[in-house]
């Protein structure tokens, strides 16, 4: 592999930075601005860098408040809350990809800097507020010893968790705050060189189902086609037995999966290919149709071909999905909840999600959690800001969201940091005393 020094990998960065940059469009809703390709030797890159929050907390919108439910996590991930109220945490790191050009050297350097130094913790953790005044009594490892624990489901008694290769099965009761009997496994999953690691995942409405969402193994097939076996794709596991089947492919990182409450239906946040331009691609949010092929690596939003890609496959590409919604280029959506039961003030019908934030734009994308409107089951409206302030006004980072979880007992909504190692909570604010 090419080795470059730190001076050389900042030079490096400065030139990517000096590209112009191409005026703002519109990039959200269901017919984003798709402007030309500019591909370029180094894609342009900017990261915030990390700062500590110190007194200052995330923004939200008058009539809410937004308090730190739990710090000194170890990278919180997804979150889960269990029948009796407690919030459980998927903690970890994980990923193992071989570095393939300078330019993956140059862009992991850069991603880097707006990471936590913190090890990742490869546990569940739980939190439990019994009094319901939004601060947890009770703190304590469920589950350890695991292997970059990610996507979490409960059905009945049984707790799934999805590592990073593999969806395991642990018995719960309600009410436990430690498990030490061995998980059973449901299935492997795809773990070969694991450029997205991460494997999503939600229980069908009716429980008989499991969804894992599996990332692909590249930006665009440069690994080689071969490696993208099961990768770029959704599963359908039935609980039952283990066995699996496809149900959507080239779908690029679908980092989480939802469903919404009034059709039942499957949904997902995805996150698109780079090196296109600070414009594309843009990242989306989808119901996740069984059969449907979203383009990936062939083409993107629908039959915009990437030329990048040896062979190309127009068959394939003449019958690629459009997806639902654009969220923007680069946001890096991570996370995704559904109003239930009324919602949370003015956020009855639709769907919150946690944007951690772009890396490969000047301008930088994401870095919030966003309101996505619903009617009848389907997107309906722009996006709004719910949770901002994670740049601060020097332009620093002091946080950068993952996993959002609505909790529609306590109407409160659950926002996961992997930059402070925070589990944020946002409620409508206590009436003013007569």
């Amino acid at each position: 592999m090419n080795r470059l020094t730190l001076p050389g990998l900042a030079f490096a960065a400065t030139l990517a930075s000096c590209g112009s940059q191409p005026a703002d469009v519109r990039q959200t809703g269901a017919g984003p601005q798709l402007p030309a390709q500019n591909e370029t030797l180094i894609p342009p890159m900017k990261i915030a860098k990390p700062v500590a929050w110190g007194d200052a907390r995330p923004t939200v919108p008058a009539g809410y408040t937004i308090t730190a439910f739990a710090t000194d996590l170890k990278v919180p991930r997804q979150m889960l809350v269990l029948p009796n109220g407690d919030l459980l945490v998927a903690e970890g790191k994980g990923g193992h990809a071989p570095l393939l050009r300078p330019k993956d050297v140059i862009a992991g350097y850069i991603k880097g800097l707006g990471t936590t130094s913190v090890k990742g913790g490869d546990r569940l953790t739980l939190l439990r507020d019994a009094d319901g005044d939004g601060r947890p009594e009770l703190r304590s490892v469920l589950i350890d010893k695991l292997d970059a624990p990610y996507g979490l489901a409960l059905v009945g008694g049984d707790l799934y968790v999805a590592e990073q290769g593999a969806l395991k099965r642990f018995a719960y009761q309600t009410g436990a705050t430690r498990i030490t009997t061995p998980g059973q496994l449901v299935t492997t999953l795809p773990a070969r060189i694991n450029h997205h690691w991460t494997k999503s995942l939600a229980a069908s409405a009716d429980g008989s189902k499991l969804y894992v969402g599996i990332g692909s193994n590249s930006n665009v097939g440069e690994r080689g086609l071969e490696v993208e076996e099961d990768r770029a794709v959704v599963w359908e596991i039935d609980r039952a037995t283990g066995a699996h089947r496809t149900i959507a492919t080239g779908i690029r990182n679908p980092t989480a999966l939802a469903i919404e409450p009034t059709t039942r239906a499957l949904w997902s946040v995805v996150n698109e290919r780079d090196e296109l331009g600070a414009r594309l691609v843009p990242d989306y949010l989808t119901a996740v149709k069984d059969g449907a092929f979203y383009g990936w690596p062939y083409s993107y939003w629908g039959r915009n071909v990437d030329p990048r890609v040896r062979p190309q496959r127009p068959d394939l590409v003449a019958r690629a999905t459009v997806p639902d919604y654009a969220l923007g280029s680069h946001v890096a959506a991570l996370g995704l909840s559904f109003a239930t039961q009324g919602g949370m003030g003015a956020y009855r019908e639709g769907a919150f999600v946690g944007e951690h934030g772009s890396w490969n734009r000047q301008d930088l994308a994401g870095y919030k959690v966003a309101w996505i409107p619903f009617a009848n089951g389907r997107p309906a409206g722009q996006p709004q800001d719910v949770v901002t302030g994670f740049i601060g006004p020097d332009g620093k980072a002091r946080g950068r969201p993952v996993g959002v979880l609505f909790d529609p007992r306590t109407k409160a909504l659950f926002v996961a940091d992997d930059l402070s190692n925070t589990v944020w909570r946002v409620s409508p604010a206590p009436a003013p005393r007569g």
